[in-house]
């Protein structure tokens, strides 16, 4: 009986034992998943944050160049040489330098060709976890392979999504014809190999009365 005994108690421990690794296998697995989630969440949210300061940065550019243009013909853009001229009273286009929620520090400033700071960048070399549905002042963004390549610039690929379409047509000026299709007509004869006009149909003679 007393052996019977031993080998219960033996038998016992060791499936206690099994059962202990077991436990402890699935909670390192389910903490790895927790943590790959946490983790993806994490980026996901400093992602927003980087599209919504890099958005602000890049709209406070095309308000400063035209600021800087208004009542003045000046070719080409006009840029600010450091981010805190974005923000220098009485008109300040940005609440404050940001810094690059991915990063961690300073932006990565581009540069333009005349001059200034035209855009910037993070210097994360991830992989983003989004890769569609960005608004539209970045919808450039798209399969784009690092947020290294998120730019956020003005101008850029994707402010002709932001344009009106066509223009109108230019109202004519006094005494000045106006062609077809609503342009404004130049006067100037048709090119070669343009048919003439067609006349005008002849009037019908007038029947006599018997």
């Amino acid at each position: 009986m007393r052996m019977i005994s031993v080998s219960l108690r033996r038998a016992e421990q060791g499936f206690s034992y099994i059962m202990v690794m077991t436990a402890i296998v699935i909670l390192g697995v389910a903490m790895s998943a927790a943590a790959r989630q946490w983790k993806t969440m994490v980026q996901r949210e400093l992602e927003a944050d980087l599209l919504a300061k890099g958005i602000e940065i890049q709209n406070a550019l095309a308000l400063y160049s035209a600021s800087a243009k208004a009542g003045r013909v000046v070719p080409g853009e006009v840029y600010p040489q450091t981010l805190a001229d974005l923000t220098r009273l009485p008109k300040p286009f940005l609440r404050k330098v940001y810094l690059d929620p991915l990063g961690h520090g300073e932006w990565e400033l581009v540069r333009a060709p005349t001059g200034g700071i035209m855009g910037v960048r993070s210097r994360s070399k991830s992989k983003p976890i989004k890769q569609s549905n960005f608004p539209l002042a970045v919808r450039h963004f798209e399969r784009k392979p690092t947020h290294y390549d998120w730019v956020f610039q003005f101008p850029n690929p994707s402010m002709a999504a932001l344009t009106p379409p066509g223009a109108q047509p230019l109202p004519a000026a006094p005494g000045q014809p106006t062609a077809p299709g609503g342009t404004v007509g130049s006067g100037s004869p048709s090119p070669p190999g343009t048919p003439p006009p067609a006349p005008p149909p002849a009037a019908s003679p007038p029947v006599a009365s018997l």
